[in-house]
């Protein structure tokens, strides 16, 4: 049967029944996905980048490049997972020229891996590798203290639990490239629809031993429609109710004045008026 194995549930509540504390979640405010097809990988990514409580961006990329064959979407602190994977990508591309040969998708976990937990999570990137080599299509998902996972679909960020209801449900075995495309898709939609860190487009990478295809804005499920009535007001429409003039004479009455030691009067530093 497919799904994941939750038999670690009565042990991790029978150790929190004993005092031991539960793991914190760590809301990342995004919704990434990963799904093998037969003959290649899909991942995906909502748009929507945060500052807290505000949208800072409403058309953010959330897929990065690390070598032609080779993708990553990335969520928690953006700056982390852009440089993070920049990083990567640099360094898989010196490997790929000291040995003559396609860089493995493994080897690109690896070495994310052992740079975050090199820094015990104090980079925020929690990111989901996909990639074709000789070897076949693999998926991975690396969290930010270095622990991985390689599994046939992945979900990650603030809407991964959306997203995974959605592939719970649709998931199955040797997938067709346009399946996982659209399964992907409604996954993302998911997140974007019940997860407040999630929001606006979904992006799209199909990845195949040929060639990688970006799908940039491959769903548009929140335009902006036409305001149903112009709200620009003709001058003079709001009536002026009062009107004071304060002259430069009014103005000087404020500047304070202080004495010398000898009595002499000098005035304060002036404030800089229209005349």
């Amino acid at each position: 049967m497919g799904g994941f194995d939750f038999s670690n549930h009565s042990r991790n509540a029978a150790l929190h029944a004993q005092g031991f504390p539960l793991p914190t979640a760590t809301s990342t405010g995004t919704t990434i996905v990963g799904c093998l097809f037969d003959g290649g990988v899909v991942i995906a990514a909502d748009t929507r980048a945060t500052s807290g409580p505000i949208v800072a961006d409403k058309n953010c990329e959330k897929l990065h490049f690390i070598t032609p064959q080779i993708w990553c979407a990335g969520a928690g602190t953006a700056a982390d997972t852009e440089f993070t994977t920049s990083l990567i990508s640099s360094n898989l591309e010196l490997h790929s020229l000291s040995t003559g040969r396609q860089p493995r998708v493994v080897t690109c976990m690896t070495m994310l891996k052992q740079h975050l937990f090199r820094y015990q999570g104090h980079i925020g990137a929690y990111l989901v590798v996909a990639g074709c080599d000789p070897t076949g299509a693999h998926l991975f998902t690396v969290h930010a203290h270095g622990s991985t996972d390689k599994l046939p679909y992945v979900t990650m960020g603030s809407g991964s639990l959306a997203a995974m209801s959605v592939f719970e449900t649709a998931w199955k075995g040797n997938m067709t490239r346009q399946g996982a495309v659209d399964l992907c898709s409604e996954a993302i939609k998911a997140g974007i629809f019940n997860d407040l860190g999630s929001g606006s487009n979904v992006d799209v990478c199909i990845i195949t031993p040929e060639k990688a295809t970006l799908l940039r804005n491959h769903i548009t499920p929140n335009e902006r429609e036409k305001k149903m009535r112009d709200y620009r007001f003709k001058k003079g429409t709001t009536a002026v109710l009062n009107q004071k003039i304060i002259t430069r004479a009014d103005i000087s009455k404020y500047v304070t004045v202080h004495e010398l030691d000898d009595g002499t009067p000098v005035a304060a530093e002036k404030m800089d008026v229209d005349t």
